[in-house]
């Protein structure tokens, strides 16, 4: 009888060691896979990171947006006129001094 009754206890030893493996196997793949939490958390970053950027240059284009229309036809600042011709041109006034 001892034969007997070992084989449910190797059976069902068999059994929990494959299902142990097989959902330590799917809690690693739910962490470190592909679609895991890390890779989620690396995706938020880079998508904070993206956000951030395409904050930046949409202030960026709102600036040029600004000091272009200032530049325009129908609005001339002729501050900025001043200073584009200065910047691009290197002019200067005859009552200023040049500092280097």
């Amino acid at each position: 009888m001892s034969a007997h009754g070992r084989k449910p206890v190797l059976g069902a030893f068999i059994y929990f060691s494959l299902m142990f493996l097989a959902a330590g196997y799917f809690t690693f793949a739910a962490v470190q896979g592909d679609q895991g939490l890390f890779r989620r958390m690396e995706i938020e970053a880079e998508r904070d990171a993206l956000k951030a950027e395409r904050d930046a240059l949409a202030a960026e284009v709102a600036r040029m947006e600004n000091r272009t229309r200032r530049l325009s036809d129908e609005y001339l600042d002729l501050d900025l006129l001043d200073e584009q011709a200065r910047s691009v041109l290197g002019m200067i006034r005859s009552d200023e001094i040049v500092i280097r």
